[in-house]
């Protein structure tokens, strides 16, 4: 079955950085795009940052411009976001998300999610 891993999540004191990864197995990862979405206590999930199958489109919230960086192996089936200049408007539940569609197909997988806390 699907299962993708996140980690690298925790606590970290503002204008701090966190690298959180998230590895898949039992699907053709190259084929999805890859998200990061977080919750925070009250709101609503929100995307973060993706990128797509192959690599070479990224899209980010405009909160995380210039902040962060997604980035993907599709030999080690592996994405990550890296964090910089954290601040605790980044405090939530980051989650990763697998994403395949086409015309008449659409599969979408998520992770158990990893808590990041920016906090002094």
């Amino acid at each position: 079955q699907v299962q993708l891993v996140e980690s690298g999540g925790g606590l970290v004191q503002p204008g701090g950085s966190l690298r959180l990864s998230c590895a898949a197995s039992g699907l053709t990862f190259s084929r999805y795009a890859m998200k990061w979405f977080r919750q925070a206590p009250g709101k609503e999930r929100e995307l973060v940052a993706a990128i797509a199958s192959a690599g070479g489109r990224t899209n980010y919230a405009d909160s995380v411009k210039g902040r962060f960086t997604i980035s993907r192996d599709n030999a080690k089936s592996t994405v990550s976001l890296q964090m910089n200049s954290l601040t605790p408007e980044d405090t939530a539940v980051y989650y990763c998300n697998a994403q395949f569609l086409t015309a008449t197909l659409s599969y979408n997988y998520w992770g158990q999610g990893t808590q990041v806390t920016v906090s002094s």
